[in-house]
């Protein structure tokens, strides 16, 4: 994927480091990078579980097809709905279900293991950050 002019959505709880768990996060940081440096960037309400009040609560462990049935759709589609202008998503953590969705709605879902959201973004930039697809849940 071209790196050099991307724009990337981070999840965060404080603008600085990427959330461990997708769902949780309050924000999307959204960065654009053009011809390798950062251009633009700015904070986006995200929905998640704090959005989703008296439905039913998220555990640590979840069963095998979690995510993928009719109403975590619908969750996934209000979490993706405010970045469709974004290429890529960058998280610590993620459902098998969400990262599918970011896929079917070409935005590329990367679960990184870095805390800080200004270090992902200069691996980003470099091409050398790696997706551990294995965190995902």
């Amino acid at each position: 994927m071209e790196t050099k002019n991307i724009k990337v959505a981070f999840v965060t709880d404080d603008g600085n480091t990427i959330s461990q768990h997708f769902g949780r996060a309050r924000f999307y940081e959204v960065v654009t990078i053009e011809d390798g440096k950062i251009t633009h960037r700015e904070r986006r309400e995200k929905a998640g579980h704090h959005t989703f009040h008296g439905q039913e609560e998220h555990g640590e462990h979840h069963g095998p097809g979690h995510g993928f049935d009719e109403h975590s759709q619908g969750k996934h589609r209000m979490m993706a709905d405010i970045i469709t202008d974004c290429q890529m998503l960058v998280a610590r953590g993620m459902g098998n279900g969400a990262y599918q969705h970011m896929l079917n709605a070409n935005i590329k879902p990367i679960i990184t293991n870095i805390p800080k959201i200004d270090d992902a973004i200069q691996e980003i930039i470099k091409g050398t950050i790696v997706n551990f697809t294995e965190k995902l849940h």
